[in-house]
């Protein structure tokens, strides 16, 4: 028994088949989680060293040099680039594609730590992050008020981070332009030099004030408690008491050579927040969470806060979630539009309007099972897989065209019933159907094999093209046949086709048309090479670039001067 023999026979099986697959894909489509690109995951490594006060030259010859002499020992790395600032060191190693970037970043970081006693002992770091685009903020919030600027950050740092830290998928919280608390001990040189007290006595004396050590325990029975030694500074006034010397058998405290003020330290940032004084704050989602539902959670975090504390005021300066919708909404709309326009031209080619729907069937059952495909993958909702399925939507009816005019063909011929003409018009271009469609598959299949960030990005569009088309496929060969034996009326010797007179007039004029070509064979195929060469001339013209431009509706102005640069 052929495959539409059977959806003939047997139509309310396969009608409830085709509601489990949509079904199926609705509801994986609630759940699919809306980005802008696919995940992406580069082969790269960024090495961070801080060398605080050190000029670009000193940090190039003192940390970035070994670093990068370490890290080219590391199997697998193919390029390897620095930047030497003041008091920063950032090495960018690059890895073969393909690579497991994790595992490669304990290699880095176990190689740096085997090299460590080669740099300055005063450096912060290395410190090892990978360069993910997820780790971009999801959004960032410029905060003002009233309060002044240590006050703010008070604020900041003790209610407000941790109240957006708390939220569901949100992985990170960067202050930006805080006024961080800063104790500054400002010496008298006069009455240090007097009393001749060394400088290294008087920091060594600071720290070893400011201590908290274990002191073991005490075991009573079944009792053990802990036992410490806290010495630290709580007060100005503690601070102010700590002895550093001893002179003629007098204690020289700090407060006689030194004033002790409780300040800020120095800002190297400063923000403005609508021309006000305040700061920003970076939120960062996990890797596993939806861009566009962390953003919706931290907009009605932003506006509970707002309620709750007048004397702040929270603005949205950047919302990647806002222009992932946009864009999401602009593809969809694009979707809607060509399937309503593919659905549009068959209906005047056709001009019957249940030869029509029997037809557009393919598309939604199409794309609703490619959602289906799009979850249990673990892809998300992309520009990238929405592209796919606005550029494969009219190409998801051509297998029903066919397998609906043949079976009126074999109507009119053969004067079969609609039932028998489902079936054997339908059998009879089965194989012709299924081949259009795998020329087409194939053209998508080497896009899978492409290798690097192409690969990544292109390979949800090749997957969700292939999908759907197989699934318009399958529709042309099962529900086509079993409604068109429901619900096509029986045609008579006397009917023609289901093409009216403006189709007869095109095809009256395509053969026309072919009938000249076939008369002046060499005159065609001279027009036919004239116009690829035609063609061939614009080619250089157009430009070539990775990713088209796009329009956040932002404009941003950065500066930052790059000292040193080194490639290797």
């Amino acid at each position: 028994m052929t495959l539409a023999r059977f959806t003939v026979a047997r139509p309310i099986a396969t009608l409830m088949a085709t509601l489990m697959v949509m079904v199926l894909g609705s509801i994986a489509l609630s759940r699919l989680q809306t980005d802008l690109l696919p995940a992406i995951e580069l082969p790269t490594l960024t090495i961070i060293t801080e060398y605080e006060g050190a000029a670009p030259e000193v940090v190039e010859r003192q940390v970035t040099q070994i670093i990068e002499e370490a890290v080219a020992t590391v199997p697998g790395v193919e390029e390897i680039s620095s930047h030497s600032y003041q008091g920063v060191s950032r090495v960018t190693v690059s890895f073969a594609w393909g690579s497991q970037i994790d595992a490669a970043a304990i290699d880095l970081q176990a190689t740096l730590e085997n090299e460590r006693n080669e740099l300055p002992d005063a450096i912060k770091g290395p410190r090892v992050s990978k360069f993910d685009v997820d780790s971009f903020p999801v959004m960032i919030l410029g905060i003002s008020g009233n309060l002044g600027a240590k006050a703010l950050t008070t604020l900041v740092e003790n209610q407000l981070r941790y109240r957006f830290s708390r939220l569901a998928g949100v992985a990170q919280v960067d202050i930006w332009g805080e006024a961080s608390r800063e104790i500054q001990v400002q010496l008298n040189l006069a009455q240090i030099s007097a009393l001749a007290i060394p400088l290294n006595d008087i920091s060594h004396a600071l720290r070893s004030a400011n201590i908290d050590l274990p002191a073991g325990r005490i075991e009573s029975g079944n009792i053990e408690l802990g036992l410490r030694a806290p010495a630290t500074l709580t007060s100005l006034e503690e601070i102010r008491n700590t002895v550093v010397a001893r002179r003629d058998g007098e204690l020289v405290t700090l407060r006689q050579i030194a004033t002790v003020e409780d300040t800020i330290a120095r800002q190297d940032r400063i923000v403005r927040v609508n021309g006000e004084a305040g700061l920003r704050l970076a939120i960062r989602k996990q890797p596993i969470a939806n861009t566009v539902e962390v953003a919706r959670t931290v907009l009605d975090e932003v506006a509970a806060i707002n309620r709750d504390l007048p004397q702040v005021n929270l603005t949205v300066l950047s919302n990647q979630g806002s222009f992932i919708e946009r864009s999401i909404e602009n593809v969809s709309n694009s979707l809607l539009y060509g399937g309503a326009l593919a659905i549009a031209i068959l209906l005047l080619f056709l001009r019957n309007l249940g030869s029509t729907l029997v037809i557009t069937l393919a598309i939604p059952i199409s794309l609703i099972a490619t959602f289906g495909l799009l979850y249990f993958a673990g892809m998300t909702l992309n520009l990238i897989s929405l592209g796919g399925l606005a550029l494969g939507v009219g190409l998801m009816v051509d297998s029903s065209v066919v397998v609906m005019e043949n079976i009126f063909r074999r109507q009119r011929e053969h004067q079969e019933s609609p039932r028998e003409a489902a079936v054997s018009g339908s059998s009879e271009v089965a194989a012709a159907v299924t081949a259009g469609t795998l020329t087409t598959l194939v053209i998508f299949l080497p896009i899978l094999f492409v290798k690097g960030v192409s690969g990544v990005l292109f390979a949800e569009l090749a997957y969700v093209i292939m999908f759907a088309l197989a699934c318009a496929l399958l529709v042309a060969l099962t529900l086509v046949p079993m409604f068109a034996s429901r619900f096509l009326p029986a045609v008579t010797s006397s009917e023609t086709s289901t093409l009216t007179a403006f189709g007869n007039r095109c095809s009256d004029g395509y053969l026309r048309l072919l009938q000249l070509a076939l008369t002046y064979r060499a005159e065609a195929v001279i027009l036919a090479l004239f116009m690829l060469a035609a063609t061939l001339i614009f080619t250089p013209w157009p430009g070539s670039e990775y990713l088209p431009p796009s329009d956040e509706g932002e404009v941003r102005r950065l500066g930052r001067g790059v000292l040193c640069q080194r490639f290797t």
